[in-house]
């Protein structure tokens, strides 16, 4: 919308619609794979978008401030940054973090593809040091189950003094509270599963760029691949992000209250969570971000199997994988190899706070903790 400079919270609400008198208020569902051919050479959706999914990226595109691809999952996502890098460079990336990026970085390194170095990106000297030759930073805003913050201004600065190209996963924080392509950042990725559909019912994800050149660079990445989301997937996605301000907002507040709480519980030993003051990333977040995200990871005082029975005893929250959704979800993520093989405490619960009233939340929370 070029009328008037408006805020995040309203543009989730206003961009991406149709703005011609007779047309509906919202872009419908376009189910076709093929076009009558026109001047435009639009004839096939793998190629070129549908109605449906233009009017996603426009909206992606306005709130993060660059212009949006959208693709059929998160990992479709990183796969078009990362495996269309040339071969043999060298990539910086999170010791612990999203076990998908972990994942894929790990089949390009046995591949052959690329060297890996892997670091502790909430030691700035560290991931500098880390840089030299390197062609490519990827970072997270905050890292997944861990939840370090890094100093996105700083490393993307380094990284960009290297000739390093800078990525960043920034779903846990989403546009509305860090816009990583103003910090310097050259991709910014999201998994649109999570908080920006924010009704765990699609499966999709999203590049957002400010170059043209990278954005036509990514979309034929898409189109080889094909990586295009569904028009169904993507009308949900639309749908969902027009609420996105409201369930942050509920969202992060209850998180804050709930790890206060967690922090004073006698059965929990650490919290981790960037809104607490102790926090190792609290100063950074508190500097760079306009909230501190829905998620909290918390160890508790006991075994790996006392935390899955913490995990079996919840009855409003729901025992299971994913995030960003209007329910609360809770998991032991060292269950799974990849983020146990990172030094995720087996102790260690992940809980994706929903909007739910904080009280009963608390109340299920302190019930399973009494287990």
């Amino acid at each position: 919308m070029d009328e008037v400079k408006l805020r995040p919270e309203s543009l989730v609400v206003a961009a991406g619609r149709p703005r011609e008198p007779g047309r509906p208020l919202n872009a419908p569902i376009v189910l076709t794979a093929p076009y009558r051919h026109s001047p435009e050479e639009n004839y096939y959706s793998r190629n070129e978008v549908t109605d449906t999914v233009a009017a996603f990226e426009t909206l992606l595109g306005e709130l993060e401030g660059g212009r949006a691809l959208a693709f059929s999952s998160g990992m479709g996502a990183i796969a078009a940054v990362v495996e269309g890098r040339p071969a043999g460079g060298v990539s910086v990336v999170p010791a612990d973090g999203y076990s998908g990026m972990v994942s894929i970085f790990r089949a390009q390194e046995a591949l052959g593809r690329m060297t890996v170095r892997r670091v502790d990106i909430g030691d700035t000297a560290a991931v500098i040091a880390a840089l030299s030759g390197a062609s490519l930073l990827w970072l997270e805003t905050v890292t997944n189950p861990l939840m370090t913050v890094p100093d996105l201004p700083a490393l993307i600065a380094a990284a960009h003094k290297v000739g390093a190209f800078v990525g960043v996963d920034a779903t846990f924080s989403t546009p509305l509270a860090v816009r990583p392509l103003e910090l310097g950042a050259d991709v910014v990725m999201h998994s649109v599963t999570k908080y920006l559909s924010g009704h765990s019912d699609v499966l999709m994800g999203a590049l957002v760029v400010r170059s043209p050149e990278l954005a036509a660079s990514l979309h034929q990445r898409r189109t080889l691949t094909g990586a295009i989301p569904g028009a169904l997937e993507t009308y949900l996605a639309t749908r969902g992000m027009r609420t996105l301000a409201l369930r942050m907002e509920r969202a992060q507040a209850t998180a804050a209250e709930l790890a206060a709480r967690l922090d004073a519980h006698p059965a929990v030993a650490r919290v981790r969570f960037p809104g607490l003051a102790a926090d190792p990333g609290h100063a950074i977040a508190a500097r760079d971000f306009a909230g501190f995200g829905a998620m909290i990871s918390f160890e508790i005082e006991g075994s790996a199997d006392d935390a899955e029975r913490v995990c079996e005893s919840v009855r409003l929250i729901s025992h299971g994988t994913s995030l960003g959704g209007v329910e609360s979800l809770i998991e032991r993520r060292a269950r799974h190899e990849v983020d146990a093989s990172f030094g995720t405490p087996a102790n260690l619960l992940r809980l994706s706070v929903g909007i739910e009233h904080v009280e009963d939340l608390w109340a299920d929370l302190a019930q399973a903790l009494d287990t």
